[in-house]
């Protein structure tokens, strides 16, 4: 199939031109499936690190509310403790924890909070027991699984930072891996532009240039014009055409040349 200049630069450039194209669409799926993928799970972290911090604001609220109880005890009524939002939240950090390693943790935190539960509901015949001391009970019994608790909560706080950190590394390198087929793009058009750049000037750019050295040496010195170069695109037939033109006019500058000497002869 016969390709002339046109379409050769075209092809060339259109190439170009879909490689950046497709390498900067797999860049920008790259991005954002992955940068939606992480940001989901940083975004569990933060609200894992939230009800995290709410579980334990609550378990210390109610742990004071039961040491100045104790430190009271003129009444045996137990402090209110909303049981169902403290199980709710350890559901929804469930649900929420992006890692497995962690789920132990959480396991961990409800075990805790059940032996604190437990315990506390003690405090009733603590106070009616005339044997038993409310704040020995308190600090012996009570206060060794509240601080349970707490370590509990730390150690699942401390992991769900961990994680989210873990994750904050994972969207930086995201990134990087994200843009590296476009650098790798840039780098292939910038190679083909190099190798388009080469191709026109060495079969274009330099033709033309022997070609009008030539036309210049036939129009100043007479010389025939016998620069030739293979090819089969309209630059070869321009060529051939200006070789056809220029011995054509070479021929009739003979003849011209005849015809005024036999004239002068003939003058003679």
């Amino acid at each position: 199939m016969k390709l002339n200049l046109r379409t050769k630069l075209d092809l060339s450039l259109s190439l170009i031109g879909v490689v950046l194209l497709v390498s900067s669409i797999i860049s920008v799926m790259e991005y954002r499936s992955m940068s939606s993928y992480v940001s989901d799970m940083i975004a569990d972290n933060i609200h894992s690190v939230n009800v995290a911090q709410k579980l334990a604001d609550q378990a210390n609220e109610y742990n004071l509310a039961i040491l100045a109880l104790v430190g009271d005890e003129s009444s045996v009524a137990l402090p209110d403790f909303d049981g169902a939002a403290f199980t709710a939240r350890c559901d929804s950090l469930r649900a929420s924890l992006s890692s497995n390693g962690i789920m132990p943790l959480a396991d961990s935190v409800e075990y805790s909070y059940s032996a604190y539960m437990l315990t506390s509901l003690e405090l009733q015949d603590v106070i009616l027991s005339d044997f038993i001391d409310t704040r020995s009970w308190y600090f012996e019994r009570l206060q060794p699984r509240y601080r349970r608790l707490r370590q509990d909560i730390a150690k699942l706080t401390e992991a769900i930072y961990v994680d989210l950190e873990d994750n904050s590394r994972t969207f930086e390198s995201t990134f990087y891996r994200s843009i590296i087929p476009g650098i790798v793009a840039v780098g292939v058009g910038l190679l083909l532009l190099l190798m388009l750049l080469f191709f026109i000037s060495v079969y274009y750019v330099r033709p033309i240039y022997r070609m009008l050295d030539s036309i210049r040496l036939y129009r100043s010195n007479n010389a025939p014009y016998n620069y030739d170069f293979p090819g089969d695109d309209q630059l070869h037939e321009l060529n051939e055409s200006i070789s056809e033109i220029a011995t054509e006019n070479g021929i009739l500058r003979k003849r011209i040349s005849a015809m005024r000497r036999g004239s002068d002869k003939s003058d003679k």
